[in-house]
């Protein structure tokens, strides 16, 4: 099969019209129709059927249909090999990670593979896991740093980095910041400031675990630096990884409440899609992330 005809006959899946899928893909229709026989002919079976209303897709025409995105994958893996093998370590590097390990581990990472492969060009995406993980899947990431996924994920690699801490905190005046000890409970009437999947994974089931009311939410956001200012200036409660809230000058403008009874950890990984291609600078990369997180935790 050729792969140009491939790509058409997606085109045509995606239109249902000959002729509106030619015109999309600036070819005559006669031509488009001749690239879907010399198709079917290489398939040995019909992949459209014809309608009223344009061409449906055969049961067989549905499995192709369904390779045609792999193939894509494969295609563009293909071409970055060929790229990095010709230039080496030039080349570009497309990373994804969440808010608080793009703050926490990222920094020094990347300056760490510039500094190494100085003809890089790389990308640095900040998004939560959901939206981290489609953009893997369809290869517009090679790699993303995000807390650990479970393992229903299939054809995923994870690279274990580190153990995340996740802490309550609060700006040094608020009431209960000399409280040596609080509880939950003492918290239960507080608002809070963090991120969605922090509230969703540990905050709420937490507050409902014990049988209190669940926690208030005065600001939900990805953005590491507009919770901590909006923390800093007014009297609520934080919820983030306690590197976050060690980095740079924040260990001084906030305090880090012992809450007994919150105690959550989870960890962090590099993660890349297990069959496609990971190229040097890949390969490079997240062993700078592993000696990164080394050098964090000592």
């Amino acid at each position: 099969m050729d792969l140009r005809d491939i790509e058409y006959f997606a085109v045509i899946a995606e239109h249902g019209h000959l002729g509106r899928a030619a015109e999309a893909l600036g070819l005559g229709q006669p031509a488009l129709s001749i690239s879907l026989r010399r198709l079917e002919r290489a398939a040995e079976a019909r992949l459209v059927k014809r309608t009223p209303k344009g061409v449906e897709l055969t049961a067989i025409g549905n499995a192709l249909l369904s390779h045609v995105g792999r193939l894509r994958l494969a295609r563009n893996d293909l071409a970055r090999e060929m790229s990095d093998l010709a230039h080496g370590k030039a080349g570009f590097l497309r990373v994804g990670a969440s808010p608080g390990n793009a703050e926490s581990l990222l920094p020094e990472a990347c300056s760490a593979l510039l500094r190494e492969a100085p003809r890089v060009t790389l990308t640095l995406t900040v998004q939560d896991n959901d939206a981290l993980l489609p953009s893997l899947a369809t290869g517009e990431l090679d790699i993303v740093v995000i807390h650990a996924v479970h393992k229903a994920h299939a054809g995923l690699e994870q690279v274990p980095l580190r153990e995340d801490r996740f802490v309550v905190y609060c700006r040094p005046a608020h009431p209960l910041a000399r409280r040596s000890a609080p509880t939950l409970r003492d918290l239960a009437q507080e608002r809070w400031v963090s991120t969605a999947a922090a509230v969703a994974g540990w905050l709420q089931p937490a507050f409902q675990e014990r049988g209190l009311p669940p926690p208030q939410h005065a600001l939900i956001s990805d953005s590491v630096a507009v919770r901590n200012r909006t923390l800093a200036s007014a009297d609520l409660m934080g919820l983030a990884s306690s590197r976050v809230v060690n980095t740079g000058t924040c260990s001084a403008r906030f305090r880090i409440l012992a809450v007994k009874d919150a105690i959550w950890t989870r960890s962090v990984a590099a993660v890349y899609r297990r069959d496609g291609y990971l190229s040097p600078v890949a390969k490079r990369f997240v062993e700078i992330l592993k000696q990164a997180a080394r050098d964090g935790a000592a």
